[in-house]
């Protein structure tokens, strides 16, 4: 590709074509994206207040990792890395190739939460101006801190005029990123946008699917918390397979393909954490039993390698669901919902089995000495 590179550009200089000459770079620009296109993914997310610092991560054990969040400045509409993260964002990528020189990094924009981040992103989206500034400033953060691409993290549009929004966002991105590259010579960024486990979100709205097979990389579908503080009964977290109510990982998958986004372009998310609850009554410690609220921490959210710590000190019962692919523990009136290895493994088996692009985990500082990534890692090849 080298030599026809070079020669093309001799070419064209001569002929000071530079409408062709842009043609050409773009037609490299898209093979390069094919090229990345092809790659499955293995991926996780990490954030500076994970428990473990970027060189920690045992890269080897990943072919993508998203480093979280950068965020979005409501007043110039710009992308911008929080001084807190400032350091630790621009040294992200080398550190983590150290182990693992293949690994690419993606800089995830955004983050949950909702209220807020949710609105900035809705109002900057709104404008094509606002727009512009928005993936001007993406483009030229990835690359000055070393990112192989952009993942857009907007939880989440919930009306058709946001949706409408987003699709001509990513529209825009898409060509921004083509243009970038052209000129530049680079490899193209990547894009990926991590969405609702499903393309209807739960107000009476659906995601541009077609645009966004069309402009993305591919999706990171959040198939986990269908069951947190809101609820008034116990539930598996990230269930695989239909536990009654919808909720699951593969009612996601066939919706999202249904909608017309290409089983290659879709990557199933996992919790690298669990849910616990208060029992109601301690001897009614199945799915769905009554429930007082959370346990352990406010929200009830404690990451795996504390869960495999309860385990341990409390003595808890584990269960393992094949029926819905999940795992929960219980101990006195305290319960909890999470993915363990067995539910990784089989979680990892269907993505391929069905085609998908892979996998992703939230988050990787969750993990109990790398055995859930290794699982998964394994579990695939």
């Amino acid at each position: 590709m080298s030599n026809l590179l070079h020669v093309t550009r001799q070419k064209m200089a001569s002929n000071d074509n530079r409408t062709l000459l842009f043609l050409v770079f773009s037609f490299l620009s898209l093979l390069q994206i094919n090229s990345c296109i092809a790659q499955n993914v293995k991926g996780g997310y990490w954030f500076l207040g994970s428990g473990i610092t970027a060189s920690d991560i045992d890269s080897t054990l990943f072919t993508h990792l998203f480093c979280a969040f950068a965020d979005l400045d409501a007043s110039t509409n710009q992308v911008v890395i929080s001084s807190s993260n400032a350091q630790s964002f621009a040294t992200f990528t080398s550190d983590v190739q150290q182990k693992n020189p293949s690994v690419l990094t993606l800089l995830s924009i955004g983050g949950g939460g909702g209220g807020s981040i949710a609105d900035n992103f809705a109002s900057m989206a709104s404008q094509s101006s606002s727009r512009k500034t928005f993936i001007d400033s993406s483009i030229a953060l990835a690359r000055s801190n070393g990112f192989h691409g952009l993942d857009l993290d907007w939880e989440y549009p919930d009306t058709d005029a946001k949706m409408a929004n987003l699709a001509l966002l990513l529209q825009e991105w898409r060509a921004a990123v083509a243009a970038e590259a052209a000129s530049s010579g680079k490899d193209a960024l990547l894009l990926s946008a991590a969405v609702y486990y499903r393309p209807h979100y739960w107000s009476p709205t659906d995601y541009p699917a077609a645009v966004m097979a069309a402009n993305l990389d591919w999706i990171n579908a959040m198939a986990y918390d269908f069951f947190g503080s809101w609820s008034s009964t116990t539930g598996p977290l990230a269930a695989l397979y239909n536990p009654g109510n919808g909720l699951s990982g593969d009612d996601g998958v066939s919706a999202w393909i249904q909608a017309g986004m290409p089983a290659g372009q879709i990557v199933l998310g996992f919790p690298f954490y669990g849910r616990a609850f208060t029992l109601a009554d301690a001897n009614n410690h199945g799915y769905f039993a009554p429930i007082t609220g959370t346990a352990i921490s406010p929200d009830g959210s404690i990451v795996y390698n504390q869960i495999t710590k309860y385990i341990s000190q409390h003595s808890a019962t584990t269960v393992y669901n094949s029926t819905v692919v999940s795992a929960y523990c219980y101990s006195g009136t305290t319960w909890i919902t999470y993915d363990d290895t067995q539910t990784i493994s089989t979680k990892v088996g269907y993505a391929k089995g069905r085609g998908l692009k892979g996998y992703f985990a939230w988050h990787v500082g969750g993990d109990d000495n790398w055995v859930l990534s290794q699982t998964a890692w394994n579990s695939w090849t």
